[in-house]
């Protein structure tokens, strides 16, 4: 079987780190891949690429057609793999970095070529600047245009989604079962980069293991260390490259200096530490985030027998429970009383938030929208930390610090103590090894690739986009740190 991977580029992220496996699984059950990207890779990649200019990001690709970049695409695939791709397997297609191959990519199916499109994040999911662009310039406007470009449907086009939240989407909006497949990422960290095991001393360490980007919740973590009455270290592994979310962030840094916080930040690099040893080295890992396509901050900590503890997001943990999975010290909600903040400034920010989410994907809230969302950020006079902007956010974590006997008032106000979050420590660890393996990974794919390869070619459909748009934009799952 000769496979072609396709992505915008092979720097450094989770997608990549993805394709990096996929090559991996595949060789070792002896399938020929190679990876099309758009400009070489930032690291020494295991396995065979090709460069294809066109496929970066909209700003850096050169000016071609669909055709052109058809061509390319064969041609590169075809040398590369000693005869044409048996199979076109392609990475966040839909997300709106380009223009182009959504429209390429619509031809060659509708030129018979099997495709699995992998869908690791969606634009209808908090990205709208990247939908509006598809729309207007890819589908002069028309939603049922844009959609036929991103979503094909025909027997030989077959979805791979990494959580039960993706796949019961795509399947609302018409795609049939027979068509689309379940693919958690692998867990596998590979070896520790520095050889680092050692603890890094008292006091203990909690650590984020995240990029601090926006909708990783950042004022969250910073209250935890408010929270948190024993002597520990909180500590990050990276911050934002992205130049948009640099504002925001060394606010919080500024935040966190000025109240006086048990925090650093961007401990990779640090010392010499990598991500994994800094993982190792750990007592706990803590994830805050409000949002999350996979969720491997849940799982890879594990591994390297550190538990983890933080924000419970039901849409992609429920298959980790599913599987057997216990986050003993993982919380759904952190509530805090709304007259901290404000009753009026709560709906005001709601009903704002409501209408710009929903403007930029080119709808209106509808009757009971507000009150929906109002529903799920509020019960019991108490709001979800979460749901806050970083103003309130701000606020809140600045009177607990100031006013540390009111502190109880939040709940939870504490989470459990290391060694009761690491009761399920061995089972866990056992889980992931045995059902998240790269060795299953590849079982998986394989299984899935020869269900895409043996297909009929049909004519195209498509799917329906605006069941999609209402799945993602549902008022309960307003989230303002997702609002620009």
């Amino acid at each position: 079987m000769r496979v072609a991977l396709v992505h915008y580029h092979l720097q450094s992220g989770g997608v990549t780190r993805i394709i990096c496996h996929v090559q991996r699984a595949l060789r070792r059950r002896g399938i020929t891949s190679v990876v099309l990207t758009g400009k070489p890779p930032s690291f020494q990649l295991d396995g065979s690429f090709r460069v294809v200019p066109g496929l970066q990001y909209e700003a850096d690709r050169p000016r071609l057609n669909p055709d052109e970049l058809v061509a390319l695409m064969r041609r590169e695939a075809t040398e590369a793999l000693g005869g044409a791709p048996d199979l076109w397997h392609v990475h966040n297609h839909s997300l709106g970095k380009s223009l182009l191959l959504p429209v390429a990519l619509r031809q060659l199916a509708e030129e018979g070529e099997h495709l699995l499109f992998h869908i690791h994040d969606f634009a209808e999911d908090g990205r709208p600047a990247n939908y509006q662009a598809m729309l207007e310039r890819m589908a002069g406007g028309r939603g049922d245009v844009l959609t036929g470009l991103l979503y094909p449907q025909g027997q030989h086009l077959h979805y791979a989604v990494l959580n039960t939240r993706d796949f019961r989407y795509l399947r609302e909006a018409g795609l049939d079962e027979s068509q689309l497949h379940l693919l958690p990422n692998p867990v596998d960290l590979g070896p520790a980069e520095g050889g680092q095991s050692a603890p890094m001393g008292k006091p203990p360490l909690w650590l984020y293991p995240t990029r601090a980007i926006r909708r990783k919740n950042l004022g969250e973590f910073l209250l935890w260390s408010a929270l948190t009455t024993r002597e520990t270290l909180f500590a990050t592994t990276s911050g934002p490259e992205n130049p948009l979310e640099q504002p925001r962030y060394r606010r919080w840094r500024q935040v966190a200096a000025e109240l006086g916080l048990p925090v650093r930040f961007e401990l990779v690099g640090s010392n010499g530490h990598g991500f994994i040893d800094l993982l190792r080295m750990a007592d706990v890992a803590m994830t805050t985030s409000v949002a999350e396509g996979f969720g491997m901050a849940f799982l890879e900590p594990w591994i390297v027998d550190t538990p983890v503890c933080g924000r419970d997001l039901q849409e992609v943990t429920a298959q980790f429970a599913g599987d057997g999975l216990r986050l003993p010290g993982c919380y759904e909600r952190l509530e805090v009383p709304l007259d901290w903040v404000g009753e009026a400034r709560v709906h005001g920010a709601a009903l704002k938030g409501l209408e710009r989410n929903l403007a930029a994907y080119g709808r209106k809230p509808g009757p009971g929208d507000l009150e929906r969302v109002l529903a799920a950020w509020v019960r019991d006079g108490r709001i979800d930390f979460g749901r806050l902007d970083e103003a309130m956010q701000e606020q809140v974590l600045t009177r607990v610090v100031r006013h540390q006997a009111q502190a109880g008032l939040i709940s939870p106000d504490k989470v459990p103590e290391p060694e009761i979050l690491a009761q399920p420590l061995e089972e866990n660890r056992r889980i992931l090894q045995e059902r998240y393996s790269l060795a299953r990974y590849g079982e998986r794919l394989e299984s899935v690739y020869r269900q895409v390869a043996g297909a009929m070619v049909t004519p195209c459909d498509r799917l329906n986009g605006e069941v999609l748009l209402d799945r993602f934009l549902a008022p309960e799952r307003l989230i303002l740190l997702r609002v620009d």
